[in-house]
């Protein structure tokens, strides 16, 4: 298997005295105690080591290390255990026996290495070229090749000298050929993962998604183990597994859990992960009749102090009176900066709770309990708050990251089923954007996933780490964070012309017809090809959900209007106006300063249709 993710000369010598048995190296440091999510994947790795491979300076030490600790498992460097060993440098090695002598040595450490039990290995630049080290590490390993750029490679490597395949005349030049030699095999990697410039714990996050995207399933965890990572009893016991996502973002990250139970728990967590602080439950009045007992019943028994400030239901909450309304509730329960707003509802609570939260005395903390699906894999993640303005969707807001998100799967058995179709275009959409092997996967598992088995929370957590990794590259939208947004550049024009009546249209709906819309629109530029459109549209049409403006009901709006709507999209830059567009399935790509000409004959087309 080969999955990318952003995210093999052989031959034996009189071994001299000089270079005694390579025997001799030593372990690492004791392996940090895994939580729950590391447990998860080494278990699904099923014994197997991780062994890095890639080109010198593409950080296989340095991400190592950190992926060891996060994993609770050794970590080895197939070099470092030579030099150990050899009581020499790798460039002394080199010198003195010649390279042919040391891949045979490597290759020997390597087989060494990995029958010695589960691991991290970070192995040499030349490791992988060797077809006997590449089986080996097959049959006893997942190997994930860090890929990096040339310039990346060369401003790395010019920090050390220890490198004897570059002392050349012109190491640049010495790079690239490598670079040509050995990418293609470094390719037959079970997994590539981008190593660019940035934090390695970035590097390390993206690696874990991409296990958790790849390896088979494993068995639930135990209510044993999950009592030993100091989670609630409650969802320790349930039938149902309980998946944690980690959102990578330095001294702001913070942990999705999803599972059962979790409304009912949030006052242990909130207790244990925030002691001594008070909240204010934000929630509308639909979700308070269902789900504020069992919140503030987990809340008093765990000491937690707590107001509440309930709201109407529906879009229009969305707004600067309602906002204003909110802001005053928390002034007033005299709760203070390091306190916390708990946003208990779907996507309009999260969204105007989390923005009082980033307002109220300049920035709180709070907690998103989403109990809609489309909340739970979207708007729940990621820190994007707000409210509308008249002028549009969400235009008014800012970036304020939740401290904790608790997505309690049984909350979604209360919703109507239009609500639970409608976040499923989220969930399709992850899919759509860059991973086709999740949209094959729903095609065939998306009754199960409607049927509420194990398969939900399989989509959920796919959902909601895919939206993690966008968010831990690009926090504020910047770059490649705007992919989110497929389908909801004409989505917000649609909910805008609608008048937010969620009688007529919500949220969902609004993306599954801006999703097919945006296939459609790719079709006419000649950016897609109208089979793969169709298969998108088609698996939407499928689960009932709407695709073309035609379904809205009441709908009078003409192309026109719907530009000067769209111009109203917060991707508008200078004017020009900004589409997520696609190339086919799990190949969706920016499309900035699109004419809005033929943004319009597209519309006309779409309304006559």
């Amino acid at each position: 298997m080969n999955d990318t993710t952003s995210f093999p000369a052989s031959g034996g010598a009189h071994r001299p005295q000089a270079f005694p048995d390579l025997t001799d190296d030593r372990p690492g440091a004791a392996p940090a105690r895994r939580d729950a999510r590391a447990a998860e994947i080494v278990r699904r790795l099923g014994g197997r080591s991780i062994v890095l491979v890639g080109i010198m300076g593409s950080g296989k030490t340095s991400v190592g290390r950190r992926l060891a600790a996060r994993l609770g498992l050794d970590f080895v460097d197939a070099d470092a255990a030579i030099e150990t060993a050899a009581r020499m440098t790798i460039a002394e090695i080199f010198k003195r026996h010649g390279e042919v002598f040391f891949r045979d040595r490597e290759h020997h450490v390597i087989a060494r290495l990995l029958g010695e039990g589960q691991k991290v290995l970070a192995t040499g630049g030349g490791a992988f070229m060797r077809e006997d080290s590449r089986a080996c590490i097959a049959e006893r390993g997942l190997s994930i090749w860090l890929k990096a750029d040339l310039d990346v490679l060369m401003r790395r490597v010019r920090k050390r000298s220890n490198r004897p395949l570059l002392h050349t005349d012109d190491p640049e030049t010495t790079m690239k050929r490598l670079i040509d030699d050995r990418y293609p095999v470094y390719a037959l990697s079970d997994l590539t993962v981008m190593s660019s410039d940035g934090p390695h714990d970035g590097v390390v996050e993206t690696i874990l998604l991409a296990l958790e995207r790849t390896l088979p399933l494993a068995a639930p965890t135990s209510a044993v183990e999950n009592a030993q990572t100091g989670m609630p009893m409650n969802a320790a016991e349930s039938d149902a597994p309980q998946t944690t996502v980690p959102v990578e973002l330095g001294s702001r990250r913070y942990d999705i859990f999803i599972g059962p139970h979790l409304i009912e728990d949030a006052g242990a967590y909130i207790a244990r992960l925030f002691p001594g602080s008070a909240c204010t439950i934000v929630t509308d009045r639909n979700v308070a009749e269902r789900h504020l007992p069992a919140l503030e019943a987990g809340l008093d028994m765990t000491g937690v102090r707590h107001t509440r400030c309930v709201v109407d239901p529906g879009e229009a909450s969305k707004s600067f009176g309602v906002f204003a309304q909110v802001c005053d509730a928390i002034i007033e329960a005299r709760m203070e900066r390091r306190d916390l707003v708990v946003a208990l509802g779907g996507g309009v609570i999260g969204d105007l709770a989390g923005f009082a939260a980033a307002s109220v005395r300049r920035g709180m903390r709070f907690v998103q309990i989403p109990t809609t699906l489309l909340a739970q894999v979207d708007s729940s993640v990621g820190g994007k708050t707000g409210i509308n303005s008249r002028h549009g969707k969400n235009l008014v807001g800012a970036f304020h990251q939740p401290s904790l998100v608790l997505a309690d799967i049984g909350a979604l058995a209360t919703l109507p089923e239009r609500e639970f179709r409608a976040g499923y275009a989220e969930v399709a959409k992850y899919g759509l954007i860059d991973d086709p092997a999740f949209f094959n996967w729903l095609e065939q598992n998306w009754r199960q996933v409607f049927g509420a088995g194990p398969e939900l929370t399989r989509a959920i957590a796919t959902s909601c780490a895919a939206k993690a990794s966008v968010v831990i590259r690009d926090e504020t939208e910047q770059g490649d964070r705007a992919l989110l947004n497929l389908g909801h550049t004409f989505g917000h024009a649609l909910e805008a012309l609608t008048g937010f009546d969620g009688s007529r249209l919500i949220h969902g709906e609004a993306v599954a017809i801006g999703i097919a819309c945006a296939f459609r629109f790719s079709v006419r530029l000649g950016h897609c090809p109208a089979s793969e459109a169709d298969r998108a549209i088609a698996h939407l049409r499928d689960v009932g959900l709407p695709t073309h403006i035609r379904q809205i009901t009441g709908w009078t709006a003409d192309a026109d209007e719907m530009v000067l709507a769209m111009q109203q999209d917060k991707k508008v830059e200078r004017g020009a106006l900004t589409f997520i567009l696609a190339h086919g399935i799990g190949k969706s790509f920016i499309a900035r300063n699109v004419p809005a000409d033929e943004a319009r004959a597209f519309l006309v087309q779409e309304l006559l249709a």
